[in-house]
């Protein structure tokens, strides 16, 4: 299935249209104001194509395509659209405000008992989580852009005082998830002796070295991480061990909420007092990403060059900034550790703190790397084994691969990869956190190898795995009901899987899928690869075509000969595109090129024949 970003969001956000506007007015429904994370999801689906797409872009009416209008006719007009988003987002903003003022970043019914017949507390399902203060990072940037360019022209005076009251809003709750954000973060310092670090000795080892000596690698090679959390972490983290003790090992990364040990963090912002946090002080890789993602956005050039950060919150931005490079670098050193064979090509990925293996935990940590890719400009090589990577978790995840009878990889799908959440059983039933999306997480990481290559083979190989995963994603389209042609049923593709309540969209699907529309146009948003061999090939030809043309230019014709005219200034303009492209697209001036020659050759064809009279 060819990947085809724009008439896919297209198609998406009239489906979206559909769904939360059956009157032109927004319905959250029941699965609605729930949980933050999933309807910061469902607002990202329209707001970030919407910020990050100049043709999808809402913000300034008098600019918005017809298509685009056409997608979300069942909003409004041209001028309502805009407005409408305006006052949903401060539905939002309010929803998620306790009565103190203060932003919430509630869980909802995202979590589940790890008990069976053991309901959740109210007060579990309030706790704060991960994915909504990353999610809601995104979603306040973009609404603060969104709000930046359509503030920019006049407006009616209550669409003002709308626009104001959400950008106060927004601007607390970026402060409230930029704080708990650097509350959540930890750092594990361990014992290479304890089950945590005999589980991390032969993860990275893989049992090829003795395991003292894999120790003593470790050791001196995070040295220089020690080091920088030792001496620049200052602020919202508690470091759990002793970090000056080098012959200890450490982990670094997100828990799943604000960390128990964590200390408040000073702000002048009224986001109201922080919560003391629940969750054990120990990473989660799939909580880790999430806030990655997350942090990369505060220092994107839109958010720059917009300047959307208060002084207060670059402040908050550049710690954040911190711990997402030496969380890459921490994870990218175990991924690639060692000599020969990676650990993170013995797939499954083992985590040492939930003690868990799943092809899901290797896709993470390919994201991670594939992230560290672009900070530090690594190898082609190292793509090249990323994206081998990406075509066995296709393959184990039955996505291109056959399926079996009662084949376990339909687990991975549905119902997927359950987390525990340590600490949560202090103020209820244990709790547990389940991923679905493995499916879309690969179509993203494979477009996102994709745009980082740099040679013609990985990136036709990454292609056609996004597409093949695309097809495999647009089979799980909910076939009937308010949630039609959104997302998620696994039994369109995997017949054994429960079918989903009617209509009941999974917003965190959706949305991923979103994001890797927007990520498929900035690749082709990319100029085309280039082949050496082939741009040598072009030069050649046009070498040679241009040396006809000036000889073809010498013979005589008649005054009256407007044909051969028109035909001799048609080769001149060919030409000169085949020089003016030859060095970006060699592919195209080789096309110009033969299609010279050809015309050359039959005008001197044509001569020769006349001149012998035939």
């Amino acid at each position: 299935m060819q990947i085809q970003p724009r008439q896919q969001l297209l198609e998406i956000w009239q489906a979206i249209g559909r769904h939360s506007f059956p009157g032109g007015e927004w319905e959250w429904g029941d699965e609605g104001r729930q949980s933050s994370v999933a309807d910061s999801e469902r607002l990202l689906c329209l707001l970030y194509p919407a910020t990050e797409i100049p043709e999808f872009r809402l913000d300034d009416p008098d600019t918005t395509d017809a298509d685009v209008l056409a997608a979300l006719r069942t909003v409004g007009s041209r001028s309502d659209i805009p407005v409408r988003l305006l006052e949903v987002l401060r539905d939002y903003m309010r929803t998620h405000t306790d009565e103190k003022k203060t932003p919430t970043f509630a869980g909802g019914h995202y979590f589940g008992s790890a008990v069976e017949k053991k309901e959740l507390t109210a007060e579990q399902l309030a706790v704060g989580v991960v994915d909504s203060y990353s999610m809601s990072v995104t979603l306040c940037l973009a609404t603060l852009g969104f709000l930046k360019v359509f503030t920019g022209k006049p407006r009616r005076s209550e669409v003002k005082d709308l626009a104001e009251e959400l950008r106060v809003a927004t601007s607390l709750r970026l402060t409230a998830a930029m704080v708990s954000l650097l509350r959540s973060f930890t750092v594990s310092v361990f014992d290479s002796e304890s089950s945590q670090g005999e589980a991390l000795v032969g993860l990275v080892g893989q049992g090829r070295l003795p395991d003292r000596l894999v120790v003593q690698q470790l050791q001196r090679r995070l040295k220089p991480l020690r080091a920088t959390i030792r001496d620049r972490f200052t602020i919202g983290v508690d470091i759990v061990g002793d970090l000056d003790d080098e012959n200890q090992l450490f982990e670094c990364g997100w828990s799943w909420s604000v960390v128990d040990t964590a200390p408040p963090v000073d702000t002048t912002s009224p986001i109201g007092q922080q919560p003391q946090g629940v969750a054990q002080p120990v990473p989660y890789l799939y909580f880790t990403v999430s806030a990655l993602d997350g942090i990369v956005d505060l220092f994107s050039e839109r958010t720059l060059t917009l300047g959307l950060l208060s002084p207060e919150q670059q402040g908050l931005a550049e710690a954040l900034r911190l711990r997402w490079e030496i969380t890459q670098r921490y994870w990218s050193l175990l991924a690639r550790f060692g000599e020969g064979r990676w650990p993170l090509e013995d797939i499954p990925w083992r985590t040492t703190g939930q003690r868990l293996e799943s092809e899901y935990f290797t896709l993470l940590v390919t994201a991670i790397l594939a992230q560290d890719h672009q900070r530090r400009r690594g190898s082609e090589d190292d793509l090249n084994r990323m994206a081998s990577i990406l075509e066995r978790l296709a393959e184990r995840g039955r996505i291109t691969g056959r399926m079996t009878g009662r084949d376990g990889a339909v687990a991975l799908h549905s119902p997927g990869v359950q987390l525990p959440l340590h600490g949560s059983d202090r103020i209820g039933p244990p709790m547990r956190w389940t991923m679905r999306d493995f499916s879309a997480q690969l179509l993203k990481r494979t477009i996102q190898l994709g745009t980082l290559s740099r040679t013609i083979p990985t990136r036709d190989r990454m292609l056609r795995l996004g597409e093949q995963s695309l097809e495999h994603l647009w089979l799980r389209r909910l076939r009937s009901g308010r949630g039609s042609k959104l997302w998620d049923d696994v039994s369109g593709v995997f017949p054994e899987a429960p079918l989903p309540p009617e209509s009941v969209v999974s917003w965190s699907a959706t949305e991923r899928l979103v994001e890797c529309m927007v990520a498929a146009r900035t690749l082709y948003q990319e100029p085309p690869l280039r082949s050496a061999e082939l741009t040598q090939h072009a030069n050649s030809l046009i070498s040679e075509a241009s040396h006809l043309f000036g000889k073809e230019l010498l013979v005589p014709s008649s005054s009256a000969d407007g044909t051969r005219a028109i035909a001799l200034k048609s080769i001149e303009v060919a030409l000169r595109r085949a020089r003016e492209v030859v060095d970006e697209r060699p592919s195209t001036a080789c096309a110009l090129a033969l299609q010279v020659l050809v015309e050359l050759d039959a005008m001197i064809m044509g001569r020769r024949a006349a001149s012998r009279g035939v």
